[in-house]
């Protein structure tokens, strides 16, 4: 009994902590919080193999037709028969590279098919160290929000304008970075940004507002756009 009554003497002080994202944390008074969100467009194509894993493949199937089952003849003409008369149809494979591909669109969702697009826009964040805009993710500072995911709905809303064809995935942020001012940059506040991962459902445009620019994306753009981040983000974004 002595021991249950020194655990929940324990658990009390973290469920009069502040609430974030699916659990509990402490955060000092002084320090700011920001919810950022990585909105991505899955794939729409398969990526095509690597020549390596395509020779390999290659090789497989021919080796393996040496040992295949022989069917009869009979079988197959039967099987053949079935066939005549049916309605068949020509295949014709969409295009992988689409007008967009061509003309470098950025703000369209129609590029890139076989890889995966985020969202960036132009604007300035918080604890930017100028007054001049910059590309970042939508972000914004956490307030009186219940949860920090709610704050992050938030804050993709204020673009997007709803959230009808958005999936958060999971409550949990994925990642997250701590700012510290410096020596270059003593006027910096200290803060922590929280990167929580939505997904594109169904759609193939938004009206996105609120914001100077936009683009999306690949991981390789995303690295070039955000050069002084750029190992952060190649470690935290797995494409």
């Amino acid at each position: 009994m002595q021991r249950l009554r020194s655990s929940r003497s324990l658990v009390k002080p973290l469920l009069e902590s502040r609430r974030l994202g699916g659990g509990y944390c402490t955060s000092s008074s002084s320090e700011k919080i920001v919810a950022s969100v990585l909105f991505e467009r899955l794939r729409v194509v398969i990526p095509k193999p690597d020549p390596a894993v395509y020779a390999f493949q290659e090789f497989k199937f021919n080796w393996q037709q040496q040992f295949r089952r022989r069917y009869p003849d009979e079988f197959l003409d039967i099987a053949k028969n079935r066939a005549k008369g049916e309605y068949q149809m020509d295949y014709v494979p969409a295009p992988r590279i689409t007008e967009a591909d061509k003309t470098n669109d950025m703000k369209s969702l129609y590029r890139a098919l076989d890889k995966k697009l985020y969202l960036l826009i132009f604007g300035k964040p918080f604890g930017a160290t100028s007054d001049k805009p910059v590309w970042h993710f939508p972000e914004k500072v956490y307030d009186s929000e219940p949860t920090l995911r709610k704050c992050a709905e938030s804050a993709l809303k204020s673009v997007l304008g709803d959230l009808t064809h958005t999936y958060f995935v999971g409550n949990a942020p994925m990642a997250h970075m701590a700012i510290q001012p410096t020596e270059e940059t003593p006027d910096l506040p200290s803060y922590k940004r929280f990167f929580f991962k939505c997904s594109v459902v169904a759609a193939s445009k938004y009206n996105i507002s609120n914001c100077e620019d936009f683009v999306w994306v690949t991981k390789d753009e995303l690295l070039e756009f955000l050069p002084e981040q750029a190992e952060f983000f190649n470690k935290m974004i797995i494409s």
